[in-house]
């Protein structure tokens, strides 16, 4: 049986997390490293000038779970040096996340830094999220999901993916046409800070703002397939070289 890490970034008593571990254990023998509270867009941060904490965790029935209080990130780095010291981690499982993850907001995402903190040290990983936001989100259409990618990563012939992206659209099983392996969309948040004032007159910011598709004309993108009913998956990756542009650029080299 594999060693499955689960993480997140909503919090070790989140809706998704339970919706996933109750999955990977199917898979594996499950051990949990959560934020002990919610840490949605944290992206690739860690913690560095204060102590990180870990704490025996009940909250899943015969699972071994820790609660941190740190970052996604710093969840699996405890997880590979502390818990994991002496064994190997097989996989890594993050989400399922409140909200989607797909375009550009991979980059802020905590559920995928946690997969790909992992992926880093060569360890197969998946970040899951479903199109909704709602604390109370009914995960059964995203459990089903989440059985057939594991069951073909997972229990597959061919090597596992290094860091998949998947996200699932908001809708009933029977209405989710299908798995469509596919790119990042293009987009971005255009923000809107609102301001306001405290009791004491002191001004503070709020942000706002709103998605917006750049990707409309793109059939293989993640937003284009989870705009028709296809649950996305996007091979990822942490190198962030831009290859086209070092020949362009060669004019820059020097001895």
């Amino acid at each position: 049986m594999p060693n499955i890490l689960v993480s997140n970034d909503d919090g070790i008593t989140a809706k998704g997390i339970a919706a996933l571990v109750e999955v990977a254990k199917e898979f594996g023998t499950v051990t949990v490293v959560a934020p002990d509270s919610p840490q949605s867009a944290q992206s690739n941060s860690i913690t560095l000038y204060q102590p990180l904490r870990l704490k025996s965790s009940n909250v899943f029935t015969g699972i071994e779970a820790y609660a941190c209080d740190g970052t996604p990130t710093d969840c699996v780095k405890l997880a590979k040096n502390i818990i994991f010291k002496e064994n190997e981690i097989d996989f890594c499982l993050s989400g399922i996340n409140h909200g989607s993850n797909a375009s550009i907001n991979i980059i802020y995402s905590g559920t995928m830094s946690a997969a790909m903190e992992a992926s880093i040290d060569g360890i197969p990983s998946i970040g899951f999220s479903l199109e909704d936001y709602d604390a109370d989100a009914n995960f059964d259409p995203s459990q089903q999901i989440v059985r057939k990618i594991l069951t073909s990563i997972i229990l597959g012939k061919e090597k596992p993916p290094a860091l998949l992206n998947v996200n699932i659209p908001k809708l009933p099983i029977h209405e989710i046409k299908g798995v469509k392996v596919c790119q990042q969309g293009s987009g971005q948040w255009v923000e809107d800070y609102q301001m306001s004032e405290d009791p004491r007159g002191g001004k503070y910011y709020w942000l706002a703002g709103k998605f917006v598709n750049k990707d409309h004309a793109s059939i293989n993108s993640d937003l284009n397939a989870l705009a028709n009913g296809y649950v996305s998956v996007v091979p990822s990756s942490h190198d962030l070289t831009v290859y086209q542009e070092i020949k362009s650029l060669s004019h820059l080299n020097s001895k």
